[in-house]
C-alpha cells in the first residue's frame, strides 16, 4: 500500500467515523433526518475505504512493457519508411539518367 493510498484511508476511516458518531449523537436528541444524513454519509465513507483498500491491493501494472512494445513498432515503422524514401531516391535517380540520355540522344533542331 503506498503511502498516498494510507492517508486517504486513514481519511476515510475517520470520515465514517465521525459520522457514526454523529449518527449516534442525533439519534439520542430525537433528529431523525439528521441522524439519516449521518447514516448516509457513514455509508459513503465505508465505500470508499472499501475501495482504497481493493484499489490498493490490486498488482500496480508497470507501463513499461506497453512503452517498449511501442517503440519496437515505432522502428519497425521508421524502417518501412527509410525504404520506401530509397526507393523513391532510386526512381528519381533513374528518371534523372533516363531524361538525360534522350536530351543528348535526340537534340532539337533550332533555326
Amino acid at each position: 500500500m503506498t503511502r498516498r493510498s494510507k492517508v486517504w484511508l486513514t481519511v476515510a476511516t475517520l470520515f465514517t467515523i465521525i459520522n457514526i458518531l454523529g449518527t449516534g449523537f442525533a439519534a439520542a436528541v430525537a433528529e431523525g433526518p439528521h441522524a439519516a444524513i449521518h447514516v448516509a454519509l457513514s455509508l459513503v465513507g465505508a465505500f470508499f475505504m472499501w475501495r482504497i483498500e481493493r484499489r490498493a491491493r490490486e498488482p500496480h501494472v508497470s507501463g513499461a512493457p506497453l512503452a517498449n512494445d511501442r517503440l519496437d513498432q515505432l522502428q519497425q515503422s521508421m524502417d518501412a519508411v527509410a525504404i520506401e524514401v530509397e526507393r523513391i531516391g532510386e526512381a528519381q535517380r533513374f528518371a534523372t539518367k533516363l531524361a538525360a540520355e534522350r536530351a543528348q540522344a535526340s537534340p532539337l533542331k533550332r533555326p
